[in-house]
């Protein structure tokens, strides 16, 4: 039987900040978006394609929002069949937690309404995942549907990783 394995150099996982990503604007010029993963900080949410084979979500929507907990970077040895050499590889990934849609799609001008998402429960399976930085296409704002009232109304959440205690009931993915 082959033995397959992937070790962390130093066994470590170093987190970082800021995430930046670059993208090209409706007048072809270059821009960037800023996510930060500071707890004081405004700009956390992203917004990458849906994979309609792998993803679990309900609705038809073309994309998929998250909320960034972590931008961090891990340098990683393999060693198994055919390894070359043990040199450390650098690999980054986000922690994210992922919102789901409300089932309500708006994808067309026309509907004039904006998308509307909320976060599943803590305890629920695919509530976090790792998402590699390459596949996020922007930055997202996301606005709480105040009318709709927080989730957790005595402001007590059952994760300080993921600041659940705050939650809204519903946000909109502004424009």
């Amino acid at each position: 039987m082959r033995s397959t394995k992937v070790l962390f150099k130093h066994d470590r996982i170093y987190q970082h900040n800021l995430l930046r990503v670059n993208y090209t604007t409706y007048d072809v010029r270059r821009a960037q978006d800023v996510m930060n993963a500071s707890a004081s900080s405004s700009h956390h949410n992203i917004m990458v394609l849906a994979d309609p084979y792998t993803d679990e979500s309900t609705s038809d929507h073309p994309f998929r929002y998250a909320y960034v907990l972590g931008v961090c970077h891990v340098n990683v040895i393999y060693v198994g069949h055919g390894m070359i050499d043990y040199q450390p590889y650098r690999i980054e990934f986000l922690w994210v937690r992922w919102y789901e849609n409300t089932g309500v799609v708006c994808n067309e001008w026309l509907d004039q309404k904006l998308d509307r998402i909320h976060f599943p429960s803590v305890a629920k399976q695919d509530s976090f995942g790792f998402v590699d930085p390459a596949d996020v296409i922007r930055g997202c704002h996301v606005v709480p549907a105040f009318s709709k009232g927080k989730t957790h109304s005595d402001g007590k959440g059952m994760s300080r990783c993921a600041a659940d205690s705050g939650d809204w009931a519903e946000y909109y993915v502004n424009w």
